[in-house]
């Protein structure tokens, strides 16, 4: 059996859907939306700076919904998927599907939320999802903190084999570890593959890549 990783956001995504529903959350005019619009896009330019403080996003990106009722909650992420996701670009699609079909193991590894990215994971077909957990509290509300092991940078590779354990594997157990990203926020769990592939590379991944002589795949073009 061989394993493939995928990255969501910029990688199977042609977007960043953290960001993009951080913009969703303005316009449901849950926020006081130029507040919220700056500090939203300022957590994002850390974040392909290589500088986000991932603690305190969380805390600020939940902080509009995370007391809402469930109910409103579900219908509110099945209108941001209508309008910000789907359709799923048919590249990346197709992409999924490759690995599917050869029977790889296959998983979404993001730093997106677990409530965020749940629905888009299901929507590619993908069952396992590495994503960032959030802590809830004793009535089930979610506190603003993450559960565990954020899964970003250095913490997707250590959610990555807790996963792989949790279903009696390790990495050695695979001949081929292919891993799919856009950031270099990933290259730790890059450098953990047989066969990593920049993917929508920004600027300082692409330059690794091909220092690295890594394969390039450019989805969206």
């Amino acid at each position: 059996m061989n394993l493939c990783l995928f990255d969501l956001d910029d990688t199977l995504l042609p977007l960043d859907s953290d960001h993009a529903w951080g913009r969703f959350v303005v316009r449901q005019g849950w926020v006081d939306a130029a507040e919220f619009a700056r500090r939203n896009d300022l957590f994002y330019e850390q974040y392909k700076a290589g500088t986000l403080d991932i603690h305190a996003y969380v805390e600020f990106a939940t902080r509009p919904w995370r007391d809402r009722p469930a109910g409103e909650m579900q219908a509110a992420h099945a209108r941001f998927m209508r309008e910000a996701i789907t359709p799923l670009h048919p590249a990346a699609v197709s992409l999924v599907r490759h690995h599917q079909q050869q029977g790889d193991l296959v998983a979404i590894v993001t730093a997106t939320n677990e409530f965020v990215t749940a629905p888009i994971a299901q929507a590619f077909g993908v069952t396992h999802l590495l994503a960032v957990q959030l802590e809830k509290g004793a009535a089930g509300n979610i506190t603003g903190r993450i559960d565990g092991i954020p899964s970003f940078r250095e913490g997707k590779t250590v959610r990555t084999q807790q996963w792989l354990e949790s279903l009696g594997h390790r990495l050695q157990d695979f001949e081929c570890i292919s891993v799919y990203s856009d950031s270099a926020n990933d290259l730790p769990l890059l450098e953990l593959a047989s066969d990593p592939v920049a993917t929508n590379p920004s600027a300082p991944l692409e330059a690794i890549a091909r220092e690295r002589g890594w394969r390039i795949l450019r989805l969206f073009n």
